[in-house]
């Protein structure tokens, strides 16, 4: 996502370019206000939060495009080689991530479990298991970032009791991509209607401690839609890796689609807020699934079963 930290540093020492966002404000704040637990639990409620509580697991496939530089200034984490398509298998209640990437250089296979010890990941290349750290902590950066991603403040608030710290913040006006264009699955449309549209965000500011990855704190800004509660943009840091150490992201989600009364995103953009603003990563949901009844087993480092294999219902 981001360039390596010599270039880091480098730009950062220049002035800022108009429009680029400072970097987020650190929490003074020890533990969570009412009104930003409100907020997040009436953001969670919007996107199927109650619906998502029944589901066992979920199946999903992306695919994606990073802008050709970023691959030069930040191969570890863009992973070329072996991160072009995906399919990934959330274990809800199990609190497990399983990704199957493909790329010209092979298969890129990662078992996330919950926590920050070195045995709560494992990654494995080809079938060769990693041990370097540096791979290890972009494997574990990435499954749980595309978690948040995917399931927004339905991930943050089934985190686990005293990781997170949410105090609500300032409105913001950003334009939303796609507007209140959605898709459904299997079931009848909700809205038709497309394009791009201002709309006023109420900011839920954040603390994760542990952070993404392997991350000791991670800060976060969640835009939520002040008409439909939707997330329509999420602002974070990235501390778990150390080539990310000191920049500032954001990622857009659009084009919702509902399936077992949960709405999903189906359309992301990632932009480099810090040390200056670039695009950077564009990808989208081409699948969805829910409910497979798999197991832990089925999503192993040595690969999935034929069940957790079988690829995710396209998404139009």
């Amino acid at each position: 996502m981001f360039p390596r930290r010599s270039l880091l540093l480098s730009l950062a020492s220049l002035p800022l370019v108009q429009g680029c966002s400072a970097p987020l404000t650190a929490m003074s704040a020890t533990s969570s206000d009412t009104d930003g637990l409100d907020l997040l639990h009436e953001s969670a409620l919007a996107h199927g939060a109650e619906a998502l509580a029944g589901v066992r697991d979920i199946s999903v496939g992306y695919q994606g495009e990073w802008r050709p530089f970023m691959n030069r200034m930040q191969p570890d984490l863009v992973d070329a080689g072996f991160r072009g398509g995906s399919q990934e298998r959330l274990l809800l209640r199990a609190g497990l991530i399983g990704q199957a990437h493909q790329g010209p250089d092979g298969q890129k296979q990662v078992l996330r479990r919950q926590g920050q010890a070195p045995a709560d990941l494992d990654v494995a290349f080809n079938g060769s298991v990693a041990t370097d750290r540096l791979r290890r902590d972009a494997a574990a950066l990435v499954a749980d970032a595309y978690a948040l991603f995917l399931l927004g403040p339905m991930w943050l608030a089934r985190l686990p009791a005293g990781r997170l710290v949410a105090v609500r913040g300032d409105s913001e006006e950003i334009t939303v991509r796609g507007g209140s264009e959605e898709i459904t699955v299997r079931g009848d449309s909700e809205e038709s209607t497309s394009g791009v549209e201002r709309r006023v965000c109420d900011v839920l500011r954040l603390q994760l401690r542990p952070g993404l990855g392997f991350a000791a704190s991670d800060l976060l800004e969640v835009l939520i839609d002040r008409t439909d509660r939707l997330m329509r943009r999420v602002r974070f840091t990235l501390d778990g890796l150390q080539s990310t150490q000191g920049a500032l992201a954001e990622v857009d989600t659009w084009r919702h689609i509902t399936l077992g009364d949960v709405r999903f995103p189906t359309r992301f953009h990632e932009q480099l807020l810090r040390p200056l603003p670039l695009p950077v990563h564009d990808w989208r949901l081409t699948g969805l699934d829910l409910d497979r009844g798999l197991q832990a087993s089925d999503i192993a480092v040595t690969g999935f079963s034929t069940l957790a294999a079988r690829a995710a219902s396209p998404v139009a």
